[in-house]
């Protein structure tokens, strides 16, 4: 990825995971691997598993700890109700911006 891709993802990440809780709960490890199976290969567990800390202290997300085959358990994270509103705000934000982006871009050529 470019630099200024990274740059980009870094303001969009946050949503993109919890956009991903939405759908099903997941662990830190699971949430790297779709994103990397997304195409976002640069991403680093360690910046994943910071946002999983932050979402949780913001209260955006339900922990449970699950028994793990591994070592010690997994913490599987699940979007609540205020995760969603966090989200829902998120994609407002991300279409208006999107739109603004893309009259921009047609104005230029």
């Amino acid at each position: 990825m470019s630099k200024q891709v990274t740059e980009m993802l870094k303001g969009t990440l946050e949503g993109l995971v919890l956009a991903i809780l939405a759908s099903r709960p997941a662990y830190g490890y699971e949430i790297t691997a779709w994103l990397r199976d997304q195409g976002f290969t640069d991403i680093a567990e360690g910046t994943v598993y910071a946002l999983l800390v932050r979402v949780e202290k913001r209260q955006l997300v339900d922990v449970e700890k699950v028994p793990s085959e591994k070592g010690p358990p997994r913490k599987v994270y699940t979007l609540n109700a205020q995760g969603q509103q966090n989200l829902d705000e998120f994609w407002r934000n991300w279409t208006f911006l999107t739109e603004r982006v893309e009259q921009l871009r047609q104005e230029g050529t």
